[in-house]
């Protein structure tokens, strides 16, 4: 616009002007801002900026929330293709997972001998993975940040091999109970990691229900392989059975790595984008925030409880047999076989039925059974009994890790689901540090029989938290 004189008077005449698109300034940093250059100098280095930005950070914390969202299509197990190999990588990384945990309780009779240990001293097998499930429950959201599952790939089972290594090399006893913390790492961080993810796939239930029958599948195998190899043929040392551990683990590296190599960290965090408008990062919105952090600490301590229960009645189970059911290496040795087995199958088949009862009214139902069950082992003392009794129990209580994995999915928003539900995951992972340390810290005083009471006040504590979960509705977004 510009200002004439015409004649005696002022003139406001108004003139067009060339219009410059300065579009691309409102992305520039305050200081491209301030620049004098002209704007085609800054154009490329100012895209490149931006995104450079967005790769290296959560987007989330710089982008205001969205408001609205559009009807996603869930991922299937098989859909898309990608999907097929990856659950297949995931599946055997449980495999490798319940074979790792079921193991000691197979090995503990044979570990206490070859070490010449007391049961509490023994029993830190159990404890020291506590130590890596800690850390995993801290570390797994910002590797998924950082470096989306494809890091998840290359270090759980990374912490796998290296462990099984030194772990066949027999060293002495405090480096074999330092090296079961890497195990336990890798353990937290892939339990964390895949249990999120088929979390939000259609049919949750079922589908967590597969991946946790291959731990289970994992579990029966271990045992059943380990006290073959010590207790028939040659009666190879116990070390032998961590030969078998370290091809698995290789196995589940290579799979893993080749499967989830496309999962990066960009493309975690633009198919989990916030949708809450707070400015704390996932993880301390998960464990501080209410309503969400009601949810996530409830749903971790309820986990707590169950892997406790669980490892410890597999771990403790064949030593329990053998001392206070006279029974023999081999049948002692079968019946952690039968438990893993009953928890594999009931994983398997309940979980189709849980999502027509419903989560909440399911494990309502199975948690009672179980403890039903758990007075019958406990006070009827016949070797067969209590075989029967402890095969049943594992039927029981093999949804529950899925079915609470599958109420968190609907009580969170999607954001937060690999904070919460991984933290939840790796943090109840730590139960089977804790409760089977505890069994044997108290067998030590009290004897091995302690195990039924323990597990029995156990399952009652387990109910309460479950009760304690708000209703379970749909799935929030």
């Amino acid at each position: 616009m510009a200002a004439r004189k015409n004649g005696g008077s002022s003139t406001c005449i108004v003139e067009p002007i060339e219009l410059t698109d300065v579009s691309q300034y409102l992305k520039q940093p305050k200081e491209a801002k301030l620049a004098q250059s002209p704007p085609s100098l800054h154009i490329s280095e100012t895209r490149a900026s931006e995104q450079d930005r967005i790769e290296n950070s959560d987007p989330v914390e710089n982008l205001p929330s969205p408001t609205t969202h559009a009807a996603e299509k869930l991922e299937r197990w098989n859909t898309p293709r990608t999907n097929l190999w990856r659950s297949m990588a995931a599946f055997w990384s449980f495999v490798v997972m319940g074979s790792n945990d079921a193991a000691y309780g197979a090995l503990i009779p044979y570990l206490q001998q070859y070490y010449n240990l007391t049961f509490v001293v023994i029993s830190l097998v159990f404890l020291s993975p506590l130590v890596g499930y800690t850390a995993s429950a801290l570390l797994n959201n910002a590797i998924h940040l950082k470096y989306g599952q494809r890091g998840v790939a290359i270090i759980a089972p990374s912490c796998h091999l290296i462990a099984y290594i030194v772990i066949a090399l027999h060293p002495p006893y405090p480096v074999l109970v330092v090296i079961f913390m890497i195990a336990g790492f890798g353990n937290g961080l892939a339990d964390a990691a895949w249990n999120a993810w088929m979390g939000n796939m259609a049919n949750p239930n079922e589908i967590l229900g597969f991946l946790h029958a291959f731990y289970g599948l994992g579990a029966v195998l271990s045992p059943l392989i380990a006290t073959t190899m010590i207790t028939k043929g040659d009666r190879l040392p116990w070390y032998y059975f961590y030969y078998v551990m370290i091809s698995m683990a290789a196995i589940e590296l290579g799979t893993s790595i080749w499967t989830f190599w496309t999962a990066t960290g960009a493309v975690f965090r633009a198919n989990n984008p916030r949708t809450t408008d707070t400015k704390d990062n996932r993880m301390k919105e998960a464990l501080v925030r209410l309503p969400y952090a009601r949810v996530t600490w409830i749903c971790a301590l309820f986990l707590l409880g169950y892997v406790g229960i669980e490892v410890a009645l597999g771990g403790w189970i064949v030593k329990f047999m053998l001392e206070v059911r006279d029974g023999s290496e081999f049948a002692s040795g079968m019946t952690a076989t039968g438990f893993w087995m009953g928890l594999t199958v009931g994983r398997i088949v309940l979980g189709f039925v849980t999502p027509k009862l419903g989560e909440k009214l399911a494990i309502a139902i199975y948690l009672p059974l179980t403890m039903a069950l758990e007075l019958v082992f406990w006070l009827v003392p016949q070797f067969y009994v209590s075989a029967v009794a402890v095969a049943l129990q594992g039927f029981f209580i093999g949804p529950l890790f899925p079915a609470a994995i599958v109420a968190a999915t609907k009580l969170l928003p999607r954001h937060l689901h690999v904070s919460a539900i991984g933290f939840a995951a790796a943090f109840g992972g730590s139960g089977a540090a804790i409760l089977p340390f505890a069994v044997g810290a108290i067998a030590q005083a009290k004897g091995v029989q302690v195990l039924q009471p323990i597990i029995l006040a156990f399952l009652g504590v387990i109910l309460g938290l479950w009760f304690c979960l708000p209703r379970i509705h749909r799935k929030e977004e």
